[in-house]
């Protein structure tokens, strides 16, 4: 585990052993979400919507839940178009 930190332009740097442990490669996709105040980083493999069907337990509805997570990404790319 190692430490980075936030540039003026709000960009991380994985750390070298979390990206050979996690097999991280240039053009790899992540979702960033916040969960109890703590912020984290999922690697995307493949298709999210496909890979998120009945995923998440209790208190949360499979199909409601994807549809947020699908459309917060796409905001997201929609930024990185535009900047």
């Amino acid at each position: 585990m190692g430490v980075t930190k936030v540039t003026r332009n709000f960009q991380l740097t994985l750390p070298k052993d979390v990206r050979e442990m996690e097999k991280v490669n240039v053009g790899d996709k992540f979702i960033v979400t916040v969960e109890n105040s703590d912020i984290v980083m999922k690697k995307l493999e493949g298709k999210l919507i496909e890979r998120s069907f009945g995923s998440w337990g209790k208190g949360k509805l499979g199909v409601e839940f994807s549809r947020k997570i699908r459309d917060e990404a796409e905001e997201r790319e929609k930024g990185f178009e535009k900047g």
